[in-house]
């Protein structure tokens, strides 16, 4: 360490809290204690807390201003900050910058140039070990606006040769190791989270210089006394205004007394104390450890961070502070690192500040390097940014450690000897700023031609009310001028009034034309190497899609087949992406089927953090979507649905059969350990999908789905009894059942399954539940162990017996899910309905119409159709064809037709006259059964074909068939 590390002023006790203070006779600062002692006595009435407190600020004050390493206090996004922060730079040329930021975000900041501001710098974590689970996933993000104090450091430290930016603050990771979690909705201003203000998601953000009263009640007393509604609007009137024109020395007194104030009135106990002091200890750490490395000597250093830290009163504060703070491994987690978009709405909500004051301090970062002539540091090469040719008269040349510079304009002012600058700002009244008629004027006219445009009836007369009442509010307010905020509240009294007639209230006019909701954008080189392969992917479709709004893509595959490889991509976005990202308008993607045309609503700019945020989990979209899948498969509460639902997104996204084989394994394993039916209907609705789907596409079944329907008979027969008896297994969820049951009859049977399981299955069930039961009567039906004229007469039993009538729709609901497993039965359900409305009094009938619609529409939505369709073959088509006609089910049944004469009278069967007559075809029958006799003669008195001998019932069926015609 350098001889001037060594130097400086001798160390003061120590206080009772243990902090080491510098003795008041060597301070530039006496007078200013004397006055506050001298305050305190007179309105206090002697030495209380007040005094303590007011002289504690003066010597946060005095050690700050003294400590070798420079520090320069920051407040967020201030442009104040900024045009300081950008003036000091180009005066003292400081060879290392200290930076309070993540110190595991560094590499991420040379990537700044290729994106267009405001955007937030992010790490991410989905995969954490060390973490409770449901923390997962883990975001930090720390956004970056062009009036912030920290891009200046920044942008300066990056292009000037021989300067080293250093990152001092805590990593991502002992974010939360340290903080405790925050509950959600925690805005201290309401800011809405709309479509803008919703980038940052569910990230915790980290910021430089978070400058706010944590003591309620003095907030309460500013906000009050200072005549403003929230904490931003003060900030703006009483310390960005007077800050704006202050020399280096003032701005920095000022602010240490600030952050000194709003940290001795904060409340001493909890967590975010704790955090806080713990991260003064790791930053002053961590400088020490840099400044004992490289050698260099702290008065060209420049330390930047929140004024709330630069006026700590830890034992490890400065390049003299104590040593021996220990900081914790960092966990197994593994974190990725990106740029995000942001916006000034988005940096309104995640700290809490009030809509629209991000976007009125930009425009006051705007109006001051206009009135000052501030030349501020932008990266070169940057979107938006202009490339400003270096001066050479612009302050002393960057050099690197231990060389000698060119020309030194002089060292820096001793800080022992600093000027006390707090006491004349203090006592001097605030300079009266005239009131720029031109500005208000323009402002007036804009606000007028904007809500016009809007929809609002105003008039030039609305425009002079709005230049009056600005005048009037800011007199009442004692402000010497109107502020934005004042031209906002009289534009929306004079021109808004009562209703809104559009979408855009005048409130949010007047922050548009203050600058508006400015949304940043990551630039291509600066994007994860997927997003990158996503746009290049979709280059043929030559559309600028990192723009935001919403494009139209045209996919025609037939003129241009290159496109299908645009259309794999987009569906896969459709899959893995939230919703409105790629959203398809024309064509559809089903197992087996693929449109030749198709056309989407492509949104990928306006949902660019959810890509990069994708970018983190792979390189390809294939890998991540097929590590979703198996993660969705292998979890551990996945259900069979889940894993069919798995594979049918493997099949119809990857195509393939490796992942569908592997992952249709892993369904058979989650079947096996069921226990419930709550995914029947879910399973049943797969399987059919992907049965149909490999019976046209598959030369032959995959063996897994052979196994899974072999299970899957087995299994549901076993269920069967127990879910017609339990009470929490839906009628839908048993229907289902059957219908697996008996739609894969065949195939299981003949995979070697026995429909004993299944007769025994429904032998054994005995429910109670009126629904179930009329579906266990289908289910007999279809087993043939209950005949349909069985079933009708179980139906009229309930239609006479008075017991059962307030029951009978739920008897109904039952047959109508029965037509899943027995799609037969419609005629059978129309029946039932059919007898209900035709017997039963109008007293019982209209009490159980509601509940025979409502039991419909909820039970029943799906299988409804077929019972329409049911009807509407039964019933006559025509108004004047119904008063004639009979129910199929009250006609007399037919009358057996006689027989007709023929070879049957003489006691020979019919069919020994047909044969001979058709010998064609009984070749070709008797070829077919094997047969090899010859034809007799005609005339020939012989005995019956041997055929007829072995087959008597087949030829006395045809004989029969015959008959009827």
């Amino acid at each position: 360490m350098s001889a001037a590390t060594e130097a400086g002023p001798p160390p003061g006790p120590r206080t009772s809290s243990g902090i080491r203070t510098v003795p008041a006779a060597t301070t530039s600062f006496a007078a200013l204690r004397g006055q506050l002692h001298t305050a305190a006595e007179e309105f206090a009435g002697g030495r209380d807390a007040l005094e303590d407190i007011l002289l504690g600020m003066v010597d946060d004050v005095d050690r700050a201003v003294r400590e070798p390493l420079e520090i320069f206090p920051v407040c967020h996004h201030s442009p104040a900050s900024a045009l300081a922060m950008a003036r000091r730079l180009r005066e003292k040329r400081p060879q290392v910058v200290y930076l309070e930021l993540c110190e595991d975000m560094a590499p991420l900041l040379t990537e700044l140039r290729n994106c267009r501001l405001p955007v937030a710098v992010q790490a991410f974590a989905s995969d954490i070990d060390g973490f409770p689970p449901d923390w997962a996933p883990l975001s930090v993000v720390a956004p970056i606006t062009e009036a912030s104090a920290e891009y200046q450091a920044i942008a300066y430290a990056l292009d000037t040769p021989g300067v080293e930016l250093v990152l001092v603050d805590r990593s991502s990771d002992h974010v939360f190791q340290w903080d405790a979690r925050r509950p959600a909705g925690d805005d201290r201003e309401g800011a809405a989270r709309e479509d803008g203000a919703a980038l940052h998601g569910e990230a915790v953000g980290v910021e430089i210089g978070d400058l706010r009263p944590r003591f309620a009640e003095l907030e309460e007393h500013l906000l009050r006394h200072g005549k403003v509604r929230h904490w931003s609007e003060w900030w703006h009137q009483y310390v960005e205004v007077p800050l704006g024109d202050g020399d280096h020395d003032t701005y920095r007194q000022v602010m240490f007394l600030i952050g000194s104030l709003f940290r001795r009135l904060a409340p001493g106990d909890g967590d975010r104390v704790r955090v806080d002091e713990d991260r003064e200890r790791y930053m002053w750490t961590r400088m020490r450890e840099h400044l004992a490395a490289t050698g260099t000597d702290p008065a060209d250093c420049l330390y930047v961070c929140g004024a709330f830290h630069a006026a700590s009163r830890v034992e490890e504060f400065g390049v003299h502070g104590a040593d021996g703070f220990t900081v914790s491994p960092r966990t197994a987690t593994t974190w990725q690192y990106g740029l995000i978009p942001s916006s000034h709405a988005a940096v309104e909500a995640q700290f809490g500040l009030a809509s629209g004051s991000v976007s009125i301090a930009a425009a006051q970062w705007t109006k001051n390097l206009r009135r000052t002539r501030v030349e501020p540091y932008r990266l070169e090469g940057q979107d938006g940014t202009k490339k400003t040719p270096a001066k050479k008269t612009a302050g002393r040349k960057a050099v690197a450690p231990g060389a000698v510079p060119d020309a030194d304009p002089g060292p820096d002012p001793d800080p022992a000897s600093a000027e006390d600058r707090l006491s004349g700002f203090l006592r001097r009244p605030p300079a009266l700023d005239t009131l720029d008629e031109a500005e208000l004027l323009g402002w007036s006219v804009d606000v007028v031609r904007a809500a016009r445009r809007s929809g609002y009836l105003a008039s030039t007369a609305d425009a002079i009310a709005v230049f009056e009442t600005s005048i009037l509010l800011a007199g009442m307010r004692d402000r010497a001028k109107p502020t934005p905020y004042d031209f906002q509240d009289a534009a929306v009294t004079c021109i808004e009034k009562d209703t809104v007639p559009g979408r855009r209230d005048v409130r949010g006019i007047v922050e548009s034309m203050m600058g508006g909701d400015r949304i940043g954008r990551v630039g291509y080189e600066a994007l994860p190497p997927l997003a990158r392969d996503v746009h290049d992917r979709l280059a043929p479709l030559e559309l600028d899609l990192q723009r935001r709004g919403v494009r139209r893509a045209l996919l025609d595959m037939t003129s241009r087949p290159g496109l299908r490889a645009c259309s794999d991509v987009l569906w896969m976005l459709r899959r893995l992406m939230p919703h409105g990202t790629a959203r398809p308008v024309m064509g559809e993607r089903r197992l087996g089927e693929r449109s030749v045309q198709e056309s989407w609503d492509l949104a990928l700019g306006t949902h660019q953090r959810a890509l990069i945020e994708l970018g983190y989990e792979g390189v390809s979209l294939e890998q991540v979507l097929e590590q979703r899948l198996r993660r969705t498969a292998h979890g551990p509460r996945a259900t069979t649905a889940e894993v069919l639902a798995a594979v049918e997104d493997a099949t119809l996204y990857l195509g393939g059969r490796r992942l569908a084989d592997e992952l249709g394994t892993r369904a058979l394993e989650v079947l096996a350990g069921e226990r419930t039916v709550d995914g029947a209907p879910e399973v049943l609705r797969r399987v059919r999908g992907l049965l149909a789907y490999y019976r046209t596409a598959e030369p032959a079944l995959p063996p897994w789905i052979e196994s899974f329907v072999r299970a899957g008979y087995a299994h549901y027969c076993t269920l069967l009894p127990t879910a017609f008896r339990d009470e929490d297994a839906t009628v839908g969820q048993v229907a289902a059942m059957l219908g697996f049951l008996f739609d894969m009859e065949g195939l299981a049977l003949s995979l070697g399954c026995d429909r004993t399981q299944l007769e025994l299955a429904v032998a054994q069930s005995h429910p109670e539940d009126p629904a179930k039961t009329a579906l266990l009567w289908a289910a007999r039906v279809r087993l043939g162990t209950l005949s349909r004229e069985e079933l009708r007469a179980r139906c009229d039993e309930l239609l006479a017996s008075p017991l059962t009538v307030p029951s009978y729709p739920r008897y109904l609901s039952g047959f109508v899910h029965a037509l899943e497993p027995a799609p037969g039965l419609a005629d059978v359900v129309v029946e039932a309905v059919s007898n209900a409305f035709g017997r039963l009094p109008d007293a019982v009938l209209l009490p159980w119409l509601p509940v025979l619609v409502t039991t419909l529409r909820a039970n029943g939505g799906d299988l409804a159709p077929l019972l329409v369709r049911e009807a509407g073959r039964t019933f006559p088509a025509r108004l004047p064809a119904l008063d004639a006609w009979i129910p199929p089910w009250r006609r007399p049944p037919a009358a057996p037709r006689a027989a007709r004469p023929g070879p049957a009278a003489t006691g020979a069967p019919r069919g020994a006259a047909l044969l001979p007559a058709h010998p064609a075809t009984c070749d070709a029958l008797a070829e077919l059964l094997g047969c090899t006799e010859e034809w007799a003669p005609a005339g020939t008195a012989r005995r019956p074909p041997s055929l007829m001998d072995r087959h008597p019932d087949t030829a006395r069926a045809v004989e029969a068939l015959l008959a009827d015609r």
